[in-house]
């Protein structure tokens, strides 16, 4: 079964697409949806030269597909309608673990495309999830985060020790509310780790985001 990643460079879809593997399925393809001006990406903010960083490291093509929020939808669709001719794809994999709403737009989206969508962390326990990717050798850091976290913690790993540190501060351990979103920067599904380190860090909208370099 070929399938594709709904790829946002972080953990969770990351741990997604290793699961999908070791359940049979053949990855071919990486999409991303980016903002208007096609240079971060949407949701976590990463660059373009970085996402084709991480695909160049998984051996996959990576699709990126520039959209406002308004149009997100329609764009996704057409992506993954076209993308499932282009690479005979059965599947589209999902980093989601709880969020019900979001489940239901992945599965409307998919099967306006003719596509089945597959969420393999799906009502996991939060921070057993988070403890299992590290030790399936994903290396992620955090790359943006809410006001409570601040952003001394923007450019680091998680460790079992951060996500404690994370927890303490009343921050899911997953981030699956939005707390903070990650880079993975090395896991199994790479043939080498990639090299990348915070330049800056911005605030927006009680957000705090960073400027990424890869070396």
């Amino acid at each position: 079964m070929n399938c594709l990643s709904s790829w946002s460079g972080g953990k969770d879809s990351c741990f997604a697409l290793m699961k999908a593997t070791a359940a049979g399925m053949k990855p071919v393809v990486l999409l991303n949806m980016m903002n208007e001006s096609g240079k971060i990406s949407r949701s976590h903010g990463i660059p373009e030269q970085i996402l084709r960083a991480q695909a160049a490291a998984a051996g996959l093509p990576i699709h990126l597909i520039s959209s406002s929020w308004q149009d997100y939808e329609k764009h996704f669709i057409q992506a993954l309608t076209d993308l499932k001719q282009q690479y005979d794809l059965t599947t589209a994999v999902f980093g989601d673990i709880d969020l019900q709403a979001h489940r239901d737009w992945e599965e409307k989206v998919c099967a306006s495309a003719g596509l089945n969508a597959y969420l393999p962390l799906w009502l996991g326990d939060r921070k057993t999830l988070v403890l299992s990717m590290l030790e399936s050798g994903i290396q992620t850091m955090i790359v943006s985060c809410n006001s409570i976290m601040g952003p001394s913690f923007l450019g680091k790993t998680i460790t079992p020790a951060l996500v404690d540190e994370l927890e303490a501060l009343g921050v899911d351990a997953c981030g699956e509310n939005g707390e903070f979103h990650t880079l993975v920067y090395n896991c199994p599904l790479f043939t080498h780790p990639l090299q990348v380190t915070v330049s800056q860090t911005l605030e927006h909208e009680n957000y705090w985001f960073s400027e990424l370099v890869l070396h």
